[in-house]
């Protein structure tokens, strides 16, 4: 990365949601809410990094794969995740979960934004507590990416 590159990676502005603390106080709480879910940990990572890279979030997907290779992830799985349909890495359950994150998150690249077939072949893995907690907390990722795109936030630029 040339210097002039590395000169223009700075954020507009401090994060909305920490200029605004009962907003990021709303934020963690439902946060929490969505950790203590049915869904297990590494598939709730696996779709915020994966809604992450679709919506451009350098913030959140650096995070969000730092996050997994925390957690144990391998190389193969966290390299695989932009291509995760042709990768062998994903059971199907997490496979359901990314088809739903990628639905939601491109609400505009279809007709129908969330097919039947995506809602239903992630109905067949998560029961209804399980898919609503998956439907938050995509919801959450995207409106996570949105406020750090906009205000261009730089990946690693605040401890996680």
């Amino acid at each position: 990365m040339t210097t002039a590159t590395t000169a223009k990676l700075q954020s507009r502005l401090e994060n909305p949601a920490i200029l605004i603390p009962d907003a990021m106080q709303a934020l963690y709480a439902l946060n929490g809410v969505i950790k203590k879910g049915p869904v297990p940990s590494r598939t709730l990572e696996l779709v915020n990094l994966r809604a992450s890279q679709i919506n451009g979030c350098g913030f959140c997907v650096d995070m969000h794969s730092r996050d997994l290779k925390r957690a144990g992830e391998t190389d193969e799985r966290l390299f695989a995740v932009a291509a995760w349909r042709e990768s062998p890495y994903f059971t199907d359950a997490e496979r359901a979960a990314l088809a739903l994150a990628e639905a939601a998150t491109r609400l505009s690249d279809r007709a129908e934004a969330v097919p039947d077939e995506i809602w239903e072949a992630a109905a067949e893995h998560y029961n209804e507590s399980e898919l609503a907690v998956l439907v938050l907390d995509i919801g959450l990722i995207n409106l996570w990416n949105r406020l750090n795109v906009t205000i261009k936030q730089v990946a690693g630029s605040i401890p996680v």
